[in-house]
Protein backbone atom coordinates (compact mmCIF):
# COMPACT_ATOMS: atom_id res chain seq x y z
CA UNK A 1 0.00 0.00 0.00
CA UNK A 2 1.62 3.59 -0.55
CA UNK A 3 1.82 5.98 1.78
CA UNK A 4 -0.92 8.18 2.63
CA UNK A 5 1.05 11.37 1.69
CA UNK A 6 2.44 9.84 -1.81
CA UNK A 7 -1.35 9.14 -2.30
CA UNK A 8 -2.34 12.83 -1.58
CA UNK A 9 0.52 13.92 -3.48
CA UNK A 10 0.32 12.14 -6.83
CA UNK A 11 -3.82 12.56 -6.44
CA UNK A 12 -2.91 16.49 -6.31
CA UNK A 13 -0.63 16.61 -9.14
CA UNK A 14 -3.21 14.44 -11.86
CA UNK A 15 -5.65 17.54 -10.64
CA UNK A 16 -3.21 20.32 -10.93
CA UNK A 17 -2.80 18.65 -14.72
CA UNK A 18 -6.25 18.30 -15.13
CA UNK A 19 -7.34 21.47 -14.23
CA UNK A 20 -3.99 22.96 -16.57
CA UNK A 21 -5.47 21.05 -19.85
CA UNK A 22 -8.90 22.11 -19.29
CA UNK A 23 -9.76 24.55 -21.85
CA UNK A 24 -11.53 28.10 -21.17
CA UNK A 25 -14.42 28.51 -23.10
CA UNK A 26 -16.42 31.47 -24.96
CA UNK A 27 -20.26 31.72 -23.96
CA UNK A 28 -23.65 32.50 -26.12
CA UNK A 29 -26.65 32.82 -24.91
CA UNK A 30 -28.86 31.44 -27.11
CA UNK A 31 -32.13 33.48 -26.32
CA UNK A 32 -34.04 34.32 -27.61
CA UNK A 33 -34.19 38.10 -25.80
CA UNK A 34 -36.84 38.70 -23.33
CA UNK A 35 -38.14 35.07 -24.09
CA UNK A 36 -38.57 34.11 -20.19
CA UNK A 37 -37.53 30.59 -21.03
CA UNK A 38 -35.59 27.99 -23.54
CA UNK A 39 -33.61 25.16 -22.50
CA UNK A 40 -30.69 23.40 -25.51
CA UNK A 41 -30.81 19.51 -24.64
CA UNK A 42 -28.47 18.64 -27.55
CA UNK A 43 -25.38 19.44 -29.66
CA UNK A 44 -24.45 17.92 -32.70
CA UNK A 45 -21.24 17.50 -34.17
CA UNK A 46 -21.57 19.94 -36.93
CA UNK A 47 -22.75 22.70 -33.72
CA UNK A 48 -26.77 22.31 -34.26
CA UNK A 49 -28.31 22.70 -31.59
CA UNK A 50 -32.15 21.00 -30.41
CA UNK A 51 -34.11 22.39 -27.62
CA UNK A 52 -37.17 24.07 -26.60
CA UNK A 53 -38.42 27.56 -26.22
CA UNK A 54 -41.55 29.30 -24.73
CA UNK A 55 -43.71 30.83 -27.58
CA UNK A 56 -47.33 32.36 -26.51
CA UNK A 57 -47.36 30.59 -23.10
CA UNK A 58 -46.44 27.00 -24.75
CA UNK A 59 -43.27 25.06 -25.37
CA UNK A 60 -42.08 24.86 -28.81
CA UNK A 61 -39.12 22.27 -30.02
CA UNK A 62 -36.60 24.48 -31.73
CA UNK A 63 -33.27 23.97 -33.76
CA UNK A 64 -30.28 26.57 -32.95
CA UNK A 65 -28.15 26.63 -36.37
CA UNK A 66 -25.54 28.85 -37.52
CA UNK A 67 -26.94 31.49 -34.84
CA UNK A 68 -30.42 31.04 -36.11
CA UNK A 69 -33.32 29.59 -33.93
CA UNK A 70 -35.95 27.66 -36.24
CA UNK A 71 -39.63 26.52 -34.51
CA UNK A 72 -40.39 23.03 -35.89
CA UNK A 73 -43.55 23.08 -33.31
CA UNK A 74 -45.48 23.50 -36.33
CA UNK A 75 -47.20 22.82 -38.58
CA UNK A 76 -47.43 18.56 -37.83
CA UNK A 77 -48.41 18.86 -33.84
CA UNK A 78 -51.51 19.10 -32.68
CA UNK A 79 -50.88 20.05 -28.86
CA UNK A 80 -49.53 23.08 -27.56
CA UNK A 81 -46.48 21.75 -26.01
CA UNK A 82 -43.65 20.15 -27.91
CA UNK A 83 -39.15 19.79 -27.06
CA UNK A 84 -36.54 18.64 -29.60
CA UNK A 85 -34.17 16.39 -28.02
CA UNK A 86 -31.91 14.73 -30.93
CA UNK A 87 -30.88 15.88 -34.07
CA UNK A 88 -28.24 13.77 -36.71
CA UNK A 89 -26.19 13.78 -39.66
CA UNK A 90 -29.47 12.74 -41.79
CA UNK A 91 -31.13 15.88 -41.32
CA UNK A 92 -34.02 14.39 -38.83
CA UNK A 93 -34.69 15.99 -35.85
CA UNK A 94 -36.31 14.06 -32.76
CA UNK A 95 -39.35 15.67 -31.54
CA UNK A 96 -41.69 15.07 -28.32
CA UNK A 97 -45.21 16.71 -29.01
CA UNK A 98 -48.46 16.68 -27.74
CA UNK A 99 -51.81 15.91 -29.23
CA UNK A 100 -55.25 18.22 -28.52
CA UNK A 101 -56.75 15.29 -27.70
CA UNK A 102 -57.12 14.15 -23.53
CA UNK A 103 -55.36 10.72 -22.61
CA UNK A 104 -58.37 8.69 -22.31
CA UNK A 105 -57.11 7.05 -18.63
CA UNK A 106 -56.40 10.75 -17.10
CA UNK A 107 -52.63 10.11 -17.55
CA UNK A 108 -50.23 12.57 -17.52
CA UNK A 109 -47.35 10.87 -19.11
CA UNK A 110 -45.04 13.90 -20.00
CA UNK A 111 -45.28 15.97 -17.33
CA UNK A 112 -47.05 18.96 -18.62
CA UNK A 113 -50.01 19.06 -16.52
CA UNK A 114 -52.47 18.96 -19.08
CA UNK A 115 -53.25 15.45 -19.13
CA UNK A 116 -52.73 15.59 -22.83
CA UNK A 117 -51.90 12.59 -24.87
CA UNK A 118 -48.12 13.00 -26.07
CA UNK A 119 -46.07 10.59 -28.51
CA UNK A 120 -42.14 10.91 -30.37
CA UNK A 121 -41.64 12.44 -34.12
CA UNK A 122 -39.31 12.17 -36.34
CA UNK A 123 -38.97 15.43 -38.24
CA UNK A 124 -37.00 15.84 -41.31
CA UNK A 125 -36.74 18.40 -44.00
CA UNK A 126 -40.29 19.51 -42.85
CA UNK A 127 -42.41 15.72 -42.57
CA UNK A 128 -43.32 14.82 -39.04
CA UNK A 129 -43.76 11.45 -38.74
CA UNK A 130 -45.10 9.77 -35.55
CA UNK A 131 -43.46 7.22 -33.75
CA UNK A 132 -45.61 3.86 -32.87
CA UNK A 133 -46.28 2.74 -29.27
CA UNK A 134 -46.64 -0.65 -28.18
CA UNK A 135 -50.37 -0.81 -28.05
CA UNK A 136 -51.12 2.25 -25.42
CA UNK A 137 -51.53 5.66 -25.95
CA UNK A 138 -48.48 7.94 -25.19
CA UNK A 139 -44.77 7.31 -25.61
CA UNK A 140 -41.77 9.17 -25.39
CA UNK A 141 -38.03 9.06 -26.19
CA UNK A 142 -34.53 10.30 -24.79
CA UNK A 143 -32.71 10.43 -28.04
CA UNK A 144 -31.31 9.36 -31.68
CA UNK A 145 -28.21 7.82 -33.47
CA UNK A 146 -26.84 8.26 -36.59
CA UNK A 147 -28.33 5.72 -38.60
CA UNK A 148 -31.92 6.70 -36.99
CA UNK A 149 -32.52 4.64 -34.62
CA UNK A 150 -34.42 6.11 -31.45
CA UNK A 151 -34.42 4.86 -27.51
CA UNK A 152 -37.75 5.60 -25.93
CA UNK A 153 -40.30 4.09 -23.85
CA UNK A 154 -44.16 2.90 -24.88
CA UNK A 155 -46.81 2.33 -22.96
CA UNK A 156 -48.26 -1.25 -23.88
CA UNK A 157 -51.89 -2.05 -23.27
CA UNK A 158 -51.59 -3.50 -19.65
CA UNK A 159 -53.34 -1.94 -16.97
CA UNK A 160 -50.99 -2.12 -13.96
CA UNK A 161 -52.43 -1.93 -10.38
CA UNK A 162 -48.73 -0.77 -9.02
CA UNK A 163 -49.03 2.17 -11.24
CA UNK A 164 -48.77 5.43 -9.25
CA UNK A 165 -52.41 7.11 -8.70
CA UNK A 166 -51.18 10.79 -7.83
CA UNK A 167 -48.24 12.38 -9.76
CA UNK A 168 -44.77 11.79 -9.22
CA UNK A 169 -42.01 13.77 -7.50
CA UNK A 170 -41.49 15.46 -10.90
CA UNK A 171 -44.67 15.82 -12.18
CA UNK A 172 -45.34 12.99 -14.36
CA UNK A 173 -48.34 11.09 -13.71
CA UNK A 174 -50.84 9.43 -12.77
CA UNK A 175 -50.46 6.21 -14.63
CA UNK A 176 -52.30 3.40 -15.56
CA UNK A 177 -50.52 1.70 -17.85
CA UNK A 178 -47.31 -0.06 -18.32
CA UNK A 179 -44.56 1.02 -20.33
CA UNK A 180 -41.72 -0.59 -22.09
CA UNK A 181 -38.07 0.40 -23.66
CA UNK A 182 -38.23 0.48 -26.89
CA UNK A 183 -35.89 1.45 -30.01
CA UNK A 184 -37.42 2.43 -33.26
CA UNK A 185 -35.81 2.11 -36.43
CA UNK A 186 -34.31 2.00 -38.40
CA UNK A 187 -37.05 1.50 -40.59
CA UNK A 188 -40.25 3.89 -41.14
CA UNK A 189 -42.87 2.33 -38.09
CA UNK A 190 -40.32 -0.17 -37.21
CA UNK A 191 -40.33 -0.88 -33.08
CA UNK A 192 -38.61 -3.19 -31.48
CA UNK A 193 -38.93 -3.83 -27.36
CA UNK A 194 -35.88 -4.10 -24.71
CA UNK A 195 -35.66 -6.89 -22.42
CA UNK A 196 -36.46 -5.77 -18.88
CA UNK A 197 -34.39 -7.94 -15.74
CA UNK A 198 -36.06 -10.35 -14.30
CA UNK A 199 -39.15 -9.94 -12.67
CA UNK A 200 -38.95 -6.23 -13.33
CA UNK A 201 -42.73 -4.58 -15.81
CA UNK A 202 -41.70 -2.13 -17.04
CA UNK A 203 -38.34 -0.09 -18.02
CA UNK A 204 -37.39 3.40 -20.30
CA UNK A 205 -34.33 3.22 -22.84
CA UNK A 206 -32.95 6.51 -22.51
CA UNK A 207 -29.83 6.80 -25.06
CA UNK A 208 -28.30 4.91 -27.99
CA UNK A 209 -25.22 4.54 -29.37
CA UNK A 210 -24.23 4.34 -32.97
CA UNK A 211 -23.23 0.63 -32.24
CA UNK A 212 -26.16 -0.18 -31.30
CA UNK A 213 -25.97 -0.28 -27.52
CA UNK A 214 -28.71 1.44 -25.27
CA UNK A 215 -28.63 2.66 -21.22
CA UNK A 216 -31.58 3.17 -19.83
CA UNK A 217 -33.48 1.65 -16.22
CA UNK A 218 -35.22 -1.58 -15.67
CA UNK A 219 -38.16 -1.29 -12.93
CA UNK A 220 -41.56 -1.70 -12.26
CA UNK A 221 -44.37 0.77 -12.20
CA UNK A 222 -44.42 1.23 -8.52
CA UNK A 223 -40.47 2.42 -8.26
CA UNK A 224 -39.93 3.90 -12.07
CA UNK A 225 -40.67 7.63 -12.48
CA UNK A 226 -40.69 8.55 -16.61
CA UNK A 227 -38.66 11.72 -17.15
CA UNK A 228 -37.56 14.09 -16.60
CA UNK A 229 -35.76 13.69 -13.54
CA UNK A 230 -35.96 9.95 -14.18
CA UNK A 231 -34.86 7.63 -11.37
CA UNK A 232 -35.40 3.49 -10.88
CA UNK A 233 -34.29 0.35 -9.18
CA UNK A 234 -32.04 -0.90 -11.81
CA UNK A 235 -29.24 1.03 -14.13
CA UNK A 236 -28.68 -1.14 -17.14
CA UNK A 237 -26.81 -1.17 -20.36
CA UNK A 238 -28.50 -3.44 -23.24
CA UNK A 239 -25.77 -4.50 -25.74
CA UNK A 240 -26.68 -4.84 -29.63
CA UNK A 241 -28.03 -8.57 -29.08
CA UNK A 242 -30.43 -7.44 -27.05
CA UNK A 243 -29.17 -8.72 -23.93
CA UNK A 244 -29.67 -6.64 -20.45
CA UNK A 245 -26.92 -5.96 -17.79
CA UNK A 246 -27.37 -4.54 -14.27
CA UNK A 247 -24.69 -1.75 -14.20
CA UNK A 248 -25.10 -2.14 -10.03
CA UNK A 249 -25.56 1.32 -7.50
CA UNK A 250 -23.49 3.69 -5.55
CA UNK A 251 -25.60 1.55 -2.51
CA UNK A 252 -29.29 2.68 -2.89
CA UNK A 253 -32.10 1.92 -5.03
CA UNK A 254 -35.29 3.92 -5.98
CA UNK A 255 -37.39 6.68 -3.95
CA UNK A 256 -40.16 7.63 -5.81
CA UNK A 257 -41.40 10.37 -3.10
CA UNK A 258 -38.16 12.14 -3.52
CA UNK A 259 -37.30 13.68 -6.85
CA UNK A 260 -34.74 11.82 -8.99
CA UNK A 261 -33.35 9.61 -6.13
CA UNK A 262 -32.88 6.45 -7.78
CA UNK A 263 -31.03 4.88 -10.41
CA UNK A 264 -30.31 5.36 -14.31
CA UNK A 265 -28.18 5.20 -16.56
CA UNK A 266 -28.71 8.21 -18.94
CA UNK A 267 -25.79 8.01 -21.91
CA UNK A 268 -23.91 5.42 -23.51
CA UNK A 269 -21.02 6.59 -25.87
CA UNK A 270 -19.43 4.94 -28.87
CA UNK A 271 -16.75 2.87 -26.80
CA UNK A 272 -19.44 1.53 -24.37
CA UNK A 273 -19.07 3.97 -21.84
CA UNK A 274 -22.02 4.73 -19.58
CA UNK A 275 -23.05 7.96 -17.10
CA UNK A 276 -26.35 9.06 -14.96
CA UNK A 277 -26.93 9.09 -11.66
CA UNK A 278 -27.21 6.54 -9.08
CA UNK A 279 -28.53 6.57 -4.83
CA UNK A 280 -26.53 6.62 -2.12
CA UNK A 281 -26.72 4.46 0.92
CA UNK A 282 -30.20 5.30 2.64
CA UNK A 283 -32.07 6.55 -0.25
CA UNK A 284 -31.88 10.08 0.03
CA UNK A 285 -29.42 11.58 -2.26
CA UNK A 286 -27.64 10.30 -5.50
CA UNK A 287 -24.32 11.32 -7.42
CA UNK A 288 -23.85 10.95 -11.32
CA UNK A 289 -21.32 7.83 -12.15
CA UNK A 290 -19.16 6.73 -14.70
CA UNK A 291 -19.40 3.07 -15.84
CA UNK A 292 -17.06 1.29 -17.83
CA UNK A 293 -16.46 -2.30 -18.44
CA UNK A 294 -13.28 -2.38 -16.84
CA UNK A 295 -13.78 -0.37 -13.81
CA UNK A 296 -17.31 -0.90 -13.34
CA UNK A 297 -19.68 1.81 -11.56
CA UNK A 298 -17.69 5.26 -10.11
CA UNK A 299 -18.70 7.74 -8.10
CA UNK A 300 -17.83 11.01 -9.49
CA UNK A 301 -18.62 13.32 -6.56
CA UNK A 302 -20.32 16.35 -6.80
CA UNK A 303 -18.83 20.14 -6.29
CA UNK A 304 -17.37 20.97 -3.39
CA UNK A 305 -20.66 22.18 -1.03
CA UNK A 306 -23.02 20.11 -2.85
CA UNK A 307 -25.28 17.32 -2.12
CA UNK A 308 -26.59 15.46 -5.24
CA UNK A 309 -25.57 15.33 -8.81
CA UNK A 310 -26.04 13.83 -12.60
CA UNK A 311 -24.53 12.82 -15.43
CA UNK A 312 -26.52 14.35 -17.94
CA UNK A 313 -24.95 14.14 -21.29
CA UNK A 314 -21.43 12.33 -22.39
CA UNK A 315 -18.96 12.70 -25.82
CA UNK A 316 -16.88 9.92 -27.43
CA UNK A 317 -14.38 10.79 -25.08
CA UNK A 318 -15.64 9.99 -21.85
CA UNK A 319 -15.89 13.67 -20.85
CA UNK A 320 -19.20 14.24 -18.42
CA UNK A 321 -21.15 17.20 -17.94
CA UNK A 322 -24.38 17.63 -16.29
CA UNK A 323 -26.06 19.36 -13.09
CA UNK A 324 -24.61 19.64 -9.15
CA UNK A 325 -27.01 20.29 -6.72
CA UNK A 326 -26.67 22.16 -3.53
CA UNK A 327 -29.57 20.14 -2.03
CA UNK A 328 -31.95 17.83 -3.33
CA UNK A 329 -35.69 18.42 -4.22
CA UNK A 330 -37.62 21.14 -6.09
CA UNK A 331 -36.95 23.89 -3.23
CA UNK A 332 -33.83 23.59 -2.06
CA UNK A 333 -31.57 22.60 -4.65
CA UNK A 334 -29.20 25.48 -6.75
CA UNK A 335 -27.70 23.42 -10.08
CA UNK A 336 -24.50 24.38 -11.11
CA UNK A 337 -23.21 23.21 -14.24
CA UNK A 338 -20.65 20.72 -14.39
CA UNK A 339 -17.82 19.22 -16.53
CA UNK A 340 -15.92 15.90 -15.61
CA UNK A 341 -12.79 15.33 -17.14
CA UNK A 342 -9.60 13.56 -16.45
CA UNK A 343 -10.44 12.48 -13.18
CA UNK A 344 -11.82 16.05 -11.97
CA UNK A 345 -14.99 18.09 -11.56
CA UNK A 346 -14.85 21.98 -12.53
CA UNK A 347 -17.80 24.53 -12.21
CA UNK A 348 -18.25 25.48 -15.81
CA UNK A 349 -19.17 29.11 -14.54
CA UNK A 350 -15.93 29.43 -13.69
CA UNK A 351 -14.48 28.28 -16.80
CA UNK A 352 -16.28 30.79 -18.95
CA UNK A 353 -15.97 35.06 -18.68
CA UNK A 354 -17.34 35.98 -15.34
CA UNK A 355 -19.12 38.95 -17.90
CA UNK A 356 -21.12 36.15 -19.60
CA UNK A 357 -24.36 37.33 -18.13
CA UNK A 358 -25.66 34.05 -17.30
CA UNK A 359 -25.19 31.66 -14.40
CA UNK A 360 -25.44 28.09 -15.61
CA UNK A 361 -27.80 25.50 -14.33
CA UNK A 362 -27.43 22.90 -15.72
CA UNK A 363 -24.93 21.24 -18.78
CA UNK A 364 -27.12 18.63 -20.72
CA UNK A 365 -24.70 17.61 -23.78
CA UNK A 366 -21.53 17.69 -25.22
CA UNK A 367 -20.02 16.95 -28.57
CA UNK A 368 -16.73 15.65 -29.54
CA UNK A 369 -15.49 19.09 -30.37
CA UNK A 370 -16.01 19.93 -26.35
CA UNK A 371 -19.10 21.79 -27.24
CA UNK A 372 -21.68 22.01 -24.41
CA UNK A 373 -25.35 22.69 -24.15
CA UNK A 374 -28.05 23.26 -21.29
CA UNK A 375 -29.22 25.98 -19.37
CA UNK A 376 -28.75 29.06 -16.96
CA UNK A 377 -30.16 32.01 -15.20
CA UNK A 378 -30.15 35.24 -16.29
CA UNK A 379 -29.45 38.55 -13.72
CA UNK A 380 -33.17 39.47 -14.38
CA UNK A 381 -34.22 35.85 -13.70
CA UNK A 382 -34.92 34.22 -16.98
CA UNK A 383 -34.23 30.54 -18.09
CA UNK A 384 -32.09 30.94 -21.05
CA UNK A 385 -30.37 27.95 -23.47
CA UNK A 386 -26.36 28.49 -23.77
CA UNK A 387 -23.40 27.09 -25.98
CA UNK A 388 -20.23 26.56 -23.98
CA UNK A 389 -17.28 26.92 -26.99
CA UNK A 390 -14.09 25.57 -26.31
CA UNK A 391 -11.19 28.22 -26.90
CA UNK A 392 -9.39 26.67 -29.54
CA UNK A 393 -12.36 25.88 -31.72
CA UNK A 394 -13.69 29.04 -33.98
CA UNK A 395 -17.35 30.44 -34.06
CA UNK A 396 -18.28 27.85 -36.91
CA UNK A 397 -17.65 24.99 -34.32
CA UNK A 398 -14.52 23.80 -36.66
CA UNK A 399 -11.54 23.20 -35.49
CA UNK A 400 -9.54 25.83 -36.78
CA UNK A 401 -6.75 24.64 -39.04
CA UNK A 402 -3.58 26.66 -41.03
CA UNK A 403 -3.75 23.34 -43.57
CA UNK A 404 -7.18 23.16 -44.77
CA UNK A 405 -10.18 26.09 -45.04
CA UNK A 406 -13.86 25.37 -46.72
CA UNK A 407 -14.64 28.93 -48.11
CA UNK A 408 -17.74 29.13 -50.40
CA UNK A 409 -19.36 31.96 -52.08
CA UNK A 410 -22.12 32.93 -51.88
CA UNK A 411 -22.68 32.21 -47.89
CA UNK A 412 -25.58 34.51 -46.98
CA UNK A 413 -28.30 35.71 -49.93
CA UNK A 414 -31.41 36.40 -50.43
CA UNK A 415 -32.62 36.23 -54.12
CA UNK A 416 -35.60 35.88 -56.59
CA UNK A 417 -33.86 33.00 -59.10
CA UNK A 418 -34.88 29.89 -59.37
CA UNK A 419 -31.45 28.30 -58.74
CA UNK A 420 -27.82 29.43 -57.72
CA UNK A 421 -24.49 28.30 -58.15
CA UNK A 422 -22.71 27.77 -54.91
CA UNK A 423 -18.17 28.17 -55.78
CA UNK A 424 -16.14 26.53 -53.39
CA UNK A 425 -13.07 27.17 -55.86
CA UNK A 426 -11.19 29.24 -53.02
CA UNK A 427 -10.63 26.44 -50.36
CA UNK A 428 -6.94 25.46 -50.10
CA UNK A 429 -5.32 23.00 -48.62
CA UNK A 430 -1.10 22.55 -48.09
CA UNK A 431 -1.58 18.33 -49.45
CA UNK A 432 -4.16 19.47 -52.52
CA UNK A 433 -6.29 16.93 -54.56
CA UNK A 434 -9.42 18.54 -52.94
CA UNK A 435 -13.23 16.71 -52.79
CA UNK A 436 -16.16 19.08 -52.34
CA UNK A 437 -19.30 18.03 -50.59
CA UNK A 438 -21.86 20.17 -50.33
CA UNK A 439 -24.30 19.18 -47.49
CA UNK A 440 -28.12 20.13 -46.83
CA UNK A 441 -28.71 21.12 -42.76
CA UNK A 442 -31.86 21.28 -41.44
CA UNK A 443 -33.79 23.56 -40.85
CA UNK A 444 -34.73 24.42 -43.99
CA UNK A 445 -36.77 23.64 -47.05
CA UNK A 446 -35.14 20.81 -49.23
CA UNK A 447 -33.50 22.17 -52.26
CA UNK A 448 -32.37 20.01 -55.66
CA UNK A 449 -28.59 19.78 -55.03
CA UNK A 450 -26.55 18.97 -58.51
CA UNK A 451 -22.98 18.40 -57.14
CA UNK A 452 -20.04 16.78 -57.95
CA UNK A 453 -16.63 15.41 -55.86
CA UNK A 454 -14.50 16.43 -58.37
CA UNK A 455 -16.08 19.81 -58.85
CA UNK A 456 -15.57 23.17 -56.46
CA UNK A 457 -19.10 24.18 -57.80
CA UNK A 458 -22.63 22.88 -57.20
CA UNK A 459 -26.17 24.18 -58.64
CA UNK A 460 -28.83 24.72 -55.62
CA UNK A 461 -31.95 24.73 -57.06
CA UNK A 462 -35.17 26.21 -54.79
CA UNK A 463 -37.74 23.24 -55.82
CA UNK A 464 -39.92 23.65 -52.54
CA UNK A 465 -40.61 27.02 -53.05
CA UNK A 466 -39.94 30.68 -50.83
CA UNK A 467 -38.38 30.14 -47.79
CA UNK A 468 -34.66 29.52 -46.06
CA UNK A 469 -32.24 26.70 -47.62
CA UNK A 470 -29.77 25.77 -45.12
CA UNK A 471 -26.38 24.07 -46.91
CA UNK A 472 -22.97 23.62 -45.89
CA UNK A 473 -19.46 22.70 -47.63
CA UNK A 474 -17.41 20.15 -46.28
CA UNK A 475 -13.57 19.52 -48.17
CA UNK A 476 -11.11 16.75 -47.69
CA UNK A 477 -7.76 16.68 -48.85
CA UNK A 478 -5.50 13.37 -50.05
CA UNK A 479 -4.23 13.31 -46.59
CA UNK A 480 -8.05 13.25 -45.12
CA UNK A 481 -7.99 16.39 -43.85
CA UNK A 482 -11.45 18.12 -43.53
CA UNK A 483 -12.97 21.12 -42.55
CA UNK A 484 -16.26 22.88 -42.75
CA UNK A 485 -17.37 26.11 -44.53
CA UNK A 486 -20.05 28.70 -42.72
CA UNK A 487 -23.21 27.70 -43.04
CA UNK A 488 -25.05 28.81 -46.46
CA UNK A 489 -28.06 30.41 -45.97
CA UNK A 490 -30.13 31.18 -48.90
CA UNK A 491 -33.28 33.28 -48.95
CA UNK A 492 -35.45 31.94 -51.72
CA UNK A 493 -38.17 35.13 -52.70
CA UNK A 494 -39.93 34.66 -55.59
CA UNK A 495 -40.82 37.53 -57.52
CA UNK A 496 -44.46 38.33 -57.28
CA UNK A 497 -44.47 38.90 -61.28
Amino acid sequence: MKPILNLIASGSFLAALAIAQTPGYTLTDLGPASNPFSQATFVAGNGAITGLSTVSGSQHAVVWQSGRMFDLATPGLGGPNSFAGSINELGQVLIQGELSSKDPNNENFCGYGDGLICLPYLWQFGVVTPLPTLGGNNASFNSMNKLGEVAGYAENSTRDPKCPSQPAANGTGPHVLDFEPVIWGPGQGQIRQLLLLPGDTVGLALWINDRGQAAGISGSCANTVVPGFTAGPHAVLWDSDGTVHDLGNLGGTSNPALLAVGNGALVVNNRGEVTGLSALKGNTTFHPFLWTQQTGIQDLGVLPGDLVGAGLGMNNKGVVVGASISAPGPAGGNPRAFLWQNGVMSDINALVPSNAGLHLLTANAINDQGQIVGFGATASGEIHAFLATPSYLSSTGATTTSATNAVVTPVDLTTSQSSVVLDGSGSTSSSGNLSYVFTVLPGGNVPALLQTLTSSSATVEFVNGPGLYLLQLIVTDASGNSAKSQVIMLNYQPSAN
